[in-house]
């Protein structure tokens, strides 16, 4: 995901990149509902980062990887061992961004196998797990966080909501216990 530190950012951008092969991932579908998730006001308030509230700007790279390259990511940026679902890193606005504009910059890197596992798990759809991953890495870069038991409430409650609205098919997750392995929960890691 370029960004150009040096001059103001001047348009959104979106990359979707499969670098998991063993699985045929619909990258173009996956982009289209990014998108469309985007649109939803809950992406146009101010955040942590960003005080100014209107339609959000964006600089999101999303990288859908395998379960190798995601414990690797897991260990370096968060210091847990194995793979999860989603690790979102947050890069806060570009340096010359405008006070007044909500941005949402950085990257989303999501599990292909895990979500693969846990659609089983959940009685749900692989690509149903991969939208939920896409729209939670989503809510962190918006300044939602779950590690407290009441914001996984809240930041959950929005996620479901985001969900049914996105991909009104899809069979929705039946609860069922997570598994608790170390590492399992999606994480807001920041960048240096």
């Amino acid at each position: 995901m370029p960004t150009n530190a040096t001059a103001a950012p001047t348009a959104d951008e979106l990359t979707v990149r499969r670098r998991h092969l063993r699985q045929r991932v619909d990258g173009a579908a996956l982009r289209r509902l990014i998108l469309r998730a985007l649109g939803d006001p809950v992406f146009h308030r101010a955040t942590p980062s960003s005080p100014g509230a209107g339609p959000v700007r964006y600089q999101l790279g999303f990288h859908l990887v395998g379960a190798e390259e995601m414990a690797r990511l897991n260990r370096e940026q968060l210091g847990h061992e194995g793979p999860t679902d989603v690790i979102t890193l947050d890069y806060g606005p570009p340096p010359l961004a405008r006070p007044d504009e909500c941005w949402l910059c950085g990257e989303v890197f999501i599990c292909v196998e895990v979500a693969r596992r846990q659609a089983r798990a959940f009685r749900t759809s692989w690509q149903a797990e991969l939208a939920r991953y896409a729209v939670h890495g989503l809510l962190h870069l918006a300044g939602f966080d779950d590690r407290s038991p009441g914001q996984r409430r809240v930041m959950k409650r929005e996620e479901d909501r985001l969900v049914a609205a996105l991909t009104p098919t899809a069979r929705r997750r039946r609860s069922v216990p997570r598994p608790t392995a170390p590492g399992r929960s999606a994480v807001r890691a920041r960048a240096s």
